[in-house]
């Protein structure tokens, strides 16, 4: 729980004020009651005392005060709520090792299956787009709540050559912000090395949106990672990560005879969805690849709200104040 007057909780210190108010004022009543009482009055008393029953009212009344002043502070908690008007980009790799088949009937037609089953669970309101990534990037769909235009653009994906990770996010962030499809820079070229860098905004300001980017590789051309996962936070856009195939990698057969092998890069998906405040997910088969996708379609589209308990915490203390003062009234004729 937070706060939005954090330096009113310094108004609790009055609670055991009070309490040692109470306790000094019940001592300094029964020695009055000792000192000026004979001892058939006192006997007559003691046998007509309400015992722990007469603390109940001041316990309540000192309750309805600590709730007061905790509501003085205006507590808040932040909550998760689904979010109307999202947009989700799928960014797939289709290089080539993608078409390896430990995967059935390969990774690619595997990663396709499960991005369909994506698109027919989510919200109707919600945008879909859809990228494609290999040696660089391209907007195969721009976002749309149109949901045949969205599985037809997964149906047109083929398989191409190398991995641009980054390429992958920064596409799928000008897809959100409705940007064309612009020219990835490739790794080591020095006439395109410098990537524009947006402006960083607060996060949570924009529209919500949400990148579920999925590969079997490792980055090897294209803009970092790491450095597209800071732009993607900056914009309070989060990248959920799916990593195909094993860190050990597996040989896929290429033209000629020649042969290649993928390695699984967990680490820097791990980071990348660590940055944007998003999770990472591993899929060694067509089944838990398709799991992976029909959970994040369940909450992925998501956006936090604070909520102040203020007034809950205030009604709270005046239930106990009137309960007090009630039973007071009831069982001894005054107030606490």
């Amino acid at each position: 729980m937070q706060f939005l007057a954090p330096d009113m909780l310094w108004l609790l210190l009055l609670v055991p004020v009070l309490i040692g108010a109470y306790l000094f004022a019940q001592r300094r009543r029964a020695r009055y009651a000792l000192r000026f009482s004979s001892l058939a009055l006192v006997k007559d008393a003691l046998d007509k005392r309400p015992g722990m029953r007469r603390h109940i009212p001041p316990a309540l009344f000192l309750s309805g005060v600590a709730l007061m002043l905790f509501a003085a502070a205006r507590p808040f908690g932040v909550i998760t709520l689904p979010k109307e008007q999202a947009t989700v980009i799928l960014s797939i790799d289709v290089s080539g090792s993608m078409r390896a088949n430990d995967m059935k009937p390969t990774r690619l037609e595997a990663a396709k299956a499960a991005a369909r089953a994506f698109v027919a669970l989510q919200d109707p309101q919600t945008r879909i787009g859809i990228v494609s990534f290999s040696w660089n990037a391209n907007v195969v769909q721009a976002p749309t709540t149109d949901r045949e235009l969205a599985r037809a653009a997964v149906d047109r994906l083929v398989q191409q050559q190398s991995t641009a990770i980054g390429s992958g996010i920064l596409t799928s962030l000008d897809a959100i912000f409705e940007k064309p499809n612009t020219p990835t820079p490739r790794l080591n070229d020095p006439l395109t090395a410098a990537t524009p860098t947006p402006t960083p905004v607060p996060r949570g300001t924009l529209a919500p949106a949400t990148i579920i980017l999925l590969t079997d590789g490792q980055n090897r051309t294209g803009p970092s990672p790491i450095t597209a996962a800071q732009t993607a936070a900056d914009r309070g856009v989060r990248v959920f990560t799916i990593g195909v195939g094993t860190a050990e990698g597996a040989t896929i057969q290429g033209g000629g005879g020649f042969g290649f092998r993928a390695v699984l890069d967990e680490a820097t998906l791990k980071r990348v969805a660590a940055i944007t405040d998003a999770k990472y997910f591993h899929a060694s088969d067509e089944t838990a690849l398709l799991t992976i996708y029909q959970n994040l379609a369940k909450g992925v589209v998501v956006t936090q709200e604070k909520e102040e308990s203020t007034v809950l915490f205030t009604a709270l203390a005046l239930l106990f104040l009137l309960i007090g003062g009630a039973l007071s009234l009831f069982w001894f004729n005054r107030l606490p």
